[in-house]
């Protein structure tokens, strides 16, 4: 497993390509339906793969959340992704899914790891309302392989607001209303995200437009800059500032500010990064294309503060 990872840094050229690799695993197969079914995660997020160590067990956890492990003297906790999607198959997991999300480090319990598959994100689609309803709105994207297979990316911020309680009401207290009017636009395929974002932009009194994905982001960005063009109005007097997630299909976030970047009708509108690959290649990858900020998931206040800075 590890030659499986030993090629990973050549993804840090993807920025701006809509391109992205991602790690395929399976949960084993499911009792209801007889399938095995294939999930991906972006690579980005993953720091290794191991045979699962010894679990030990503790107190008050999600059902899901099978315990902690020791890593090089880490205690990182352990979600069982099968127990969490609702999944019964036969067979215990035995593969660790280490990976790192705004510097909290947890475990993806999984039945086994495939291979490493670069695809383009307009190959990656949003998912039909049928499965996200089966499978509780934890798939963010799919993609069909040329083998047939049937791929299904992981909303990774949901699991983890579910089991790490990141997304409790607290969050965002303090959170103090802004003094002018201002918009902003921004786009996120985690529903869990975009209820975070909203939460926060309410507490600020700051009114937004959004998206699920880049594609529908820049669709609607270019019809508001040509709507703004026919009445001779700067597009930076309907919208401040564009805040966008990394990872979504159709169109991911570095080639959404690429463009932005490079037509001159949004001049003077800032692009802020949010996203959970919050390592310092990501955000080096960010200033490449050239984001104007980068502020992790899950951190309200931070994304507050910048956002009034940004928006002052």
């Amino acid at each position: 497993m590890s030659e499986l990872l030993k090629n990973v840094d050549a993804r840090t050229k993807l920025a701006g390509t809509n391109k992205l690799e991602i790690l395929l695993f399976t949960l084993g197969k499911d009792l209801r339906t007889g399938r095995k079914e294939s999930f991906g995660i972006n690579v980005f997020k993953v720091r290794e793969v191991m045979r699962a160590p010894e679990i030990t067990c503790a107190p008050e956890m999600p059902a899901s959340v099978e315990g902690m492990v020791s890593l090089r003297g880490v205690l990182v906790p352990v979600i069982d992704i099968a127990k969490y999607a609702g999944i019964e198959t036969e067979k215990k997991p035995e593969i660790l899914i280490v990976t790192e999300y705004n510097g909290h480090t947890q475990g993806f319990l999984v039945e086994a790891v495939d291979i490493i598959l670069r695809l383009d994100w307009s190959a990656m689609k949003v998912p039909p309302e049928m499965l996200t309803a089966n499978m509780g709105g934890l798939v963010t994207a799919v993609t069909e392989l040329d083998d047939g297979r049937l791929v299904m990316l992981l909303d990774v911020e949901k699991i983890l607001s579910e089991t790490s309680r990141f997304d409790n009401e607290h969050l965002f207290a303090g959170i103090e209303p802004m003094n002018v009017k201002r918009t902003i636009f921004f786009c996120d395929d985690s529903s869990v995200a975009r209820g975070q974002i909203e939460s926060t932009l309410k507490a600020m009194s700051v009114d937004y437009m959004s998206a699920v994905n880049g594609k529908q982001a820049w669709d609607e960005l270019s019809a508001l800059a040509n709507r703004a063009e026919a009445t001779h109005t700067p597009v930076k007097n309907i919208i401040q500032l564009v805040l966008t997630d990394v990872e979504m299909p159709e169109m991911d976030g570095y080639l959404l500010t690429k463009r932005i970047k490079s037509d001159p009708r949004f001049e003077g509108i800032p692009v802020i990064m949010h996203s959970s690959l919050s390592g310092t290649s990501n955000q080096q990858l960010g200033q490449s294309v050239g984001v104007d900020e980068y502020v992790s998931k899950f951190e309200p206040h931070k994304l507050a503060a910048t956002l009034k800075r940004l928006l002052a």
